[in-house]
């Protein structure tokens, strides 16, 4: 029997079933109607607080002096201006995003930091990362896992361009674990997000899509699995917000 053609292979976007085909594309819509006001979203969405997932993100991350670090989906660079300061003059960090608008966001923010010694940009599809095996010495991704096509192989590209003894962090919306905060929180997602994109950024659909793309993300148990099946070990998980926001922290050997 021949495989079904890839092309007519479906997957979610949002809530909506499309062409796995498509997928990227629209993605890339999305984040090109929203980069110029990707950073003031974060904000006003989250009231600052992702600001604080990010630091622990880092903290958690271990990287020193001379690392090479490599940040999936940077977008407009807020992991990777905190790596770039820990690996220093001797290290590499190397913001990567699908996303050209994206990516010039993050290089325009940076540069206007006076960071740009150590810091390296390249436009590159997560599931297929165009670099050396056993590179990097952490990899992060930050809110993007939830819009590749196929969660699966993005985890092993990542764990391909890991060094042994490096690490995966991987920082993502995830299912509240706190009773009741489910219905405050889609209540939040579904009324207020779609609200404040329509209102700061003139597309509503964006933002909801966003909302969506949250629910048909796997949770912490699926996604801790998933990882230790690209091969990863040593995965923990520690939530934040009351599991709004989850961390996976995971090693290559």
């Amino acid at each position: 029997m021949t495989a079904p053609d890839s092309k007519q292979r479906t997957t979610h976007f949002g809530f909506r079933e499309v062409l796995e085909s498509a997928k990227d594309g629209m993605v890339a819509d999305v984040f090109h109607s929203v980069a110029n006001k990707y950073d003031l979203m974060n904000d006003l969405m989250s009231l600052g607080v992702h600001r604080l997932w990010k630091r622990f993100a880092v903290e958690s991350s271990g990287v020193r002096g001379g690392f090479r670090v490599l940040d999936v989906a940077g977008g407009t660079g807020d992991l990777a201006a905190q790596f770039a300061v820990r690996v220093g003059r001797r290290g590499q960090v190397v913001l990567a995003d699908i996303n050209d608008s994206m990516l010039e966001q993050g290089r325009a923010r940076l540069t206007d930091r006076g960071i740009v010694s150590n810091v390296n940009f390249v436009q590159a599809n997560a599931e297929r990362l165009p670099f050396p095996e056993d590179y990097f010495d952490r990899v992060s991704i930050a809110f993007g896992l939830r819009n590749v096509t196929h969660i699966d192989r993005a985890l092993s590209s990542m764990f391909r361009v890991l060094k042994p003894g490096g690490a995966l962090l991987v920082l993502e919306f995830s299912k509240p674990v706190v009773p009741g905060l489910n219905k405050l929180y889609d209540a939040y997602s579904f009324n207020v997000l779609p609200w404040l994109g329509r209102a700061v950024t003139g597309d509503e659909a964006s933002y909801r899509y966003l909302a969506e793309s949250i629910r048909k993300h796997p949770d912490q148990e699926t996604l801790k699995q998933m990882m230790q099946h690209a091969g990863f070990e040593r995965v923990t998980v520690h939530n934040l917000s009351g599991g709004i926001v989850a961390l996976h922290k995971a090693y290559k050997f």
